[in-house]
């Protein structure tokens, strides 16, 4: 039997989720705010409404020891947000975590070691979407979510909708990739998605109503990168 600690940790949390929801946080956000939850509430045996800062750095410094400075941050951000909004009780350990200044910057991958990548991805879907990424510079995301309606043929522009801080932007559609994502449309023909799932097969793809799958996607590029022999440090496409 669950004890009564428990319980109300398991109603706040659900809180919590609803909380996350309904200020329109982004999917990956909400995600890692209430993972990081779990994990205090794991870690502190559900006794998390009255942690002190002598507790708070054991749990951070035992966190760092096995993760990076971003789950560190995100988990904090969690920590905060929940006692914001869902307990209604001021934070008052917000410099608590001072994560180093760092921001490295990807090797720059060339014309020529792109159109490798290109040649060597056999499923016709991942090759052009990954061209479709390297050519308008856009994350996995925001190139899984485009919408036919999305592309802006007469004023040669793309809509990226929803994309980092939940704002949208405009950016230029090369001819080329416009004739390429045109070939493509016209191979699956889905009313809606760019580039839909392929569960179904060919047919299947043409009533798709979810994007090809974001995990299968990062696998195979790491495995043509394998086979290209490209040894640079490419861009997150996450």
């Amino acid at each position: 039997m669950k004890s009564s600690i428990e319980l109300r940790f398991k109603r706040d949390y659900e809180s919590h989720l609803k909380h996350l929801r309904l200020k329109g946080l982004q999917p990956k956000t909400i995600e890692a705010y209430s993972r990081g939850m779990r994990r205090i509430g794991s870690y502190f045996n559900h006794q998390v409404y009255d942690l002190s800062e002598a507790q708070l750095m054991d749990y951070f410094s035992d966190l760092l020891s096995t993760h990076s400075w971003s789950a560190v941050k995100l988990d904090l951000y969690g920590l905060k947000f929940f006692y914001q909004h869902v307990l209604d009780q001021p934070w008052v350990n917000v410099d608590l975590i001072k994560p180093p200044c760092a921001k490295r910057l990807p090797d720059i991958v060339t014309v020529e070691e792109a159109d490798q990548l290109f040649q060597a991805t056999h499923r016709l879907s991942y090759r052009v979407l990954y061209f479709t990424l390297y050519s308008l510079g856009l994350r996995l995301g925001e190139g899984l979510r485009l919408d036919v309606g999305d592309i802006d043929a007469n004023r040669m522009r793309v809509h990226i909708r929803d994309a980092k801080g939940n704002k949208d932007r405009l950016v230029p559609l090369p001819d080329t990739t416009l004739a390429v994502l045109r070939r493509f449309w016209s191979v699956h023909r889905n009313p809606a998605l760019l580039f839909p799932n392929r569960h179904g097969g060919l047919k299947g793809s043409r009533t798709a109503t979810t994007p090809l799958d974001r995990g299968g996607v990062q696998a195979t590029l790491r495995k043509v990168v394998e086979t290209c022999g490209i040894k640079k440090r490419l861009p997150r496409i996450a």
